[in-house]
């Protein structure tokens, strides 16, 4: 699991993250909403602790630029604003959760605990196509096939994520524990594995690649 604080108090911006890492998450840090939406386009991440000092105006921007990109991705907003409305503001415009200053840092990654597991789901359902995640499993109009390890872990992935370009970067950075040691070539070898278990036993198309892009999750076809 990767994160990203967009915090511009460096202070806080690195206790956050030492209390992330304590707690065995990774991080990105971002001082500036310029640089949170650098950081996504280059890596995909699970959630972002967003600090609503930015202004109103433009964390709703980039809430709304977050979703788009990641529509599974969960925000949490930090505020000293203590005020209801802004609470009540802010989880409409699509934050997740709601967490006042001064931080308690137990609490924080509680929070955080809470919003990425509702979002680990046993199984993504896609029309006629199943994939079933304890089990390694992907069902087809009643047909069954196993697809295990990484590659399984790319093409559910990828599939939470339909019809997005992702890159292999972003794969290896969001399944590998240290993607800095893998080479990118892994990438191919899971996309290989995926067609051949998947696409040719079932005659269908999930995976495409983007020429120097990555790949993206294409069924069912738009």
């Amino acid at each position: 699991m990767r994160l990203l604080i967009v915090e511009k108090d460096e202070t806080l911006n690195e206790l956050i993250k030492k209390s992330l890492k304590e707690n065995g998450y990774k991080s990105d840090e971002a001082f500036t909403i310029e640089d949170a939406k650098y950081f996504l386009e280059i890596r995909h991440h699970n959630l972002i602790i967003l600090d609503l000092n930015f202004g109103i105006s433009k964390v709703f921007k980039f809430i709304d630029y977050a979703k788009i990109m990641y529509p599974l991705i969960k925000i949490i907003v930090i505020s000293d604003d203590s005020s209801i409305d802004s609470e009540i503001k802010t989880l409409k415009m699509g934050a997740d959760d709601f967490i006042r200053k001064p931080l308690n840092f137990d609490l924080l990654v509680t929070r955080i605990n809470v919003a990425l597991r509702g979002g680990r789901e046993s199984q993504i359902r896609i029309k006629d196509l199943i994939i079933v995640k304890d089990e390694e499993k992907i069902i087809y109009n009643g047909k069954e096939s196993y697809l295990k390890g990484k590659a399984f872990e790319v093409f559910m992935h990828l599939a939470r994520y339909p019809n997005q370009v992702i890159s292999k970067e972003q794969l290896l950075d969001a399944i590998w524990e240290e993607p800095e040691l893998v080479t990118p070539n892994v990438i191919e070898v899971a996309v290989n594995q995926i067609r051949q278990k998947v696409d040719k036993i079932f005659k269908i198309d999930t995976i495409q690649t983007i020429r120097r892009r990555g790949y993206k999750f294409c069924y069912p076809k738009e």
